[in-house]
């Protein structure tokens, strides 16, 4: 079986995870061949593994006039009745509204792209990462093929939280039913789609975890020791969801109960201005390092460099960073939110706290900064619990399986 891999945008400094998993599959021996929506420009490739992956990964956009004519002239021509079924699917799929009909009839237009590019490279499945236009574009891709009678399947991945928040929005009904399978990275993902599922479908929902590897995210030799400053370390996209200025209230409360702490945020996104702002008008901007995104490459060493990693998220899947950490035991504090609790149990692996309470959070970073052998011992039990239950390597032979398990229903 030759497997499609499918992502907006591929490979993506915010999806690490997606290309662990890849090289995973490939070492177990399955042939993957990666696409992407969209091209990642060339500042974002922050790794040796990114710009590799990024030479072999087949873009759809941008496009030439000249490729979109010829792909959709080729399907019409070699199956003009599943031609035309294929774009009343993508327009009956579409939420109301006409800007909703326009953005269907571009991921038709960008699925007869792929189906050109997965009958070249002679693949029989297509794999699509996240409930938006890649599984659109999936979806409208397996049509095509089933209706001229040919043995192509396909399966979503729902790494939620965006997915659940407007299911019509995604077409998530309509996904579950089509899809060979589907595959949630928590069980209270799975939750969230057998709520959408016929029950007869329950069984092809998979809970496949994202992973780190831990041989590459170690302890730092020599351990961590006591300084001056506490280090809390925060990394993710900068947006609002992640809840960043409830950390720096956080900090803040932190800074007045006469606490030595500064905060260094990894990664970059929209809403950084307005964090930065924030910083500034809490007063904690000469303890606030904005670092910007790092690499793979890098940031271990910022994990390393840290003596707490915090997390104070309003929603999520669950989070990657938070597993890199830990694997590197890293004391961790983040929220009870959606699938975090799978990762994290409070006071073993880490703290966990109610989302938005300032209060809360800046309670159990205090009680960790103030105690190094409690820290050493939950940075010792997260490893563990990684090691255990969020392998990429045991990751990827589970989504080995359900790609070579005989499906259930066509």
């Amino acid at each position: 079986m030759r497997i499609a891999y499918l992502v907006g945008r591929y490979p993506a400094v915010s999806h690490t995870f997606i290309l662990r998993e890849v090289e995973e599959l490939r070492r177990l021996g399955v042939d993957v061949r990666t696409i992407s929506i969209h091209a990642t420009a060339e500042a974002k490739l922050l790794s040796d593994a990114d710009r590799r992956e990024h030479a072999s990964t087949f873009a759809v956009l941008p496009t030439s006039a000249l490729r979109l004519l010829a792909a959709h002239l080729l399907a019409l021509l070699t199956g003009p009745a599943a031609y035309l079924s294929t774009l009343a699917l993508a327009l009956r799929t579409s939420p109301p509204g006409l800007r909703n009909r326009l953005w269907r009839l571009f991921y038709f237009g960008e699925a007869m792209i792929v189906r050109r590019h997965c009958r070249a490279i002679e693949a029989t499945h297509l794999h699509a990462q996240f409930a938006d236009t890649a599984t659109d574009v999936a979806m409208l891709v397996a049509h095509y093929e089933r209706a001229r009678g040919r043995d192509f399947t396909w399966s979503l991945a729902v790494h939620g939280p965006v997915e659940f928040y407007n299911v019509e929005q995604y077409a998530l009904r309509e996904k579950l039913a089509r899809a060979r399978f589907a595959v949630a990275i928590s069980d209270f993902g799975r939750s969230q789609l057998m709520t959408l599922a016929e029950r007869e479908r329950w069984d092809d929902i998979h809970v496949v975890h994202c992973g780190v590897d831990p041989s590459v995210y170690v302890p730092p030799e020599p351990p961590r020791v006591e300084r001056d400053e506490a280090v809390i370390l925060t990394v993710g996209r900068l947006v609002a969801k992640k809840g960043l200025p409830i950390l720096l209230e956080a900090l803040r409360d932190l800074r007045e109960r006469g606490l030595a702490v500064r905060l260094v945020v990894v990664g970059d996104g929209p809403s950084r201005t307005d964090f930065e702002a924030a910083a500034r008008r809490l007063g904690v901007a000469d303890h606030v390092e904005f670092a910007g995104s790092v690499g793979q490459d890098e940031i271990r060493e910022r994990y390393a460099a840290a003596d707490v990693f915090c997390l104070a998220s309003f929603a999520e899947g669950i989070p990657v960073v938070l597993m890199e950490a830990m694997a590197m035991e890293l004391p961790v504090v983040s929220t009870t939110v959606m699938g975090i609790p799978e990762l994290i149990s409070d006071g073993i692996h880490g703290r966990l706290v109610p989302p938005g309470r300032a209060d809360r959070l800046a309670d159990a970073l205090a009680e960790l900064i103030a105690d190094p052998q409690r820290r050493a011992a939950m940075g010792r039990a997260g490893r563990e619990q990684v090691t255990a239950e969020f392998d990429v390597r045991e990751s990827a032979r589970h989504l080995q399986r359900a790609f070579v398990r005989e499906p259930r229903s066509a």
